[in-house]
């Protein structure tokens, strides 16, 4: 089954995601938006796999969430890969605590490395996809509007992260939660 670990967003951020795809189809460029209820931040993509990985990785992932505090970030600024001159994936930015993010990612691939899935290659970019460019229609325009993208923010407390089961079909692919890791709860101030 094809699986990914990402971190879920409250349904709170659902309305920032949304009024920063409308920004973008002004430009009707020709882009599969991606549904604002699957969207997700990614921490590592695992594929293919064996149903029964998803037991091994899960004990390795509860261990890490037993030693991981919970963190803030905020959602929010506009950006694409690899560039805005020529697009292919139209995203939305992640602030805040890029620190503990980062060490919950590395912390994710190091496991999936010891059992056996292949270690990440690019430097992790924290990002939410709004879409995917499928042809050149209009991409000079989008760019426009990625540059002067309204200044939204939204808050994400990222306290868990998850194990997902994705099932592509035409309309779009159909995330299921597979296994959900609680991070540990913030020592107050």
């Amino acid at each position: 089954m094809r699986t990914f670990v990402a971190i879920p967003l409250q349904t709170d951020s659902y309305a920032l995601l949304k009024a920063l795809q409308e920004h973008l189809r002004a430009s009707s460029a020709d882009v599969r938006w991606t549904a604002v209820a699957s969207i997700h931040l990614t921490l590592k993509f695992l594929g293919e796999i064996d149903p029964a990985a998803v037991g091994r990785l899960a004990g390795a992932f509860r261990a890490i969430a037993a030693s991981q505090e919970a963190f803030s970030l905020r959602l929010g600024g506009l950006g694409a890969f690899p560039g805005p001159r020529n697009p292919r994936v139209v995203w939305c930015g992640v602030q805040g605590d890029l620190e503990q993010l980062r060490k919950l990612q590395e912390r994710v691939d190091e496991v999936c490395a010891q059992l056996s899935f292949p270690a990440e290659e690019r430097e992790f970019q924290p990002h939410l996809t709004l879409g995917r460019i499928r042809s050149g229609r209009n991409l000079q325009r989008l760019s426009e509007c990625i540059r002067i993208g309204p200044d939204l923010q939204c808050g994400l407390q990222a306290d868990c992260f998850n194990i997902y089961r994705s099932t592509l079909r035409p309309s779009g692919a159909l995330y299921d939660v597979l296994e959900s890791f609680a991070l540990c709860a913030r020592e107050p101030e």
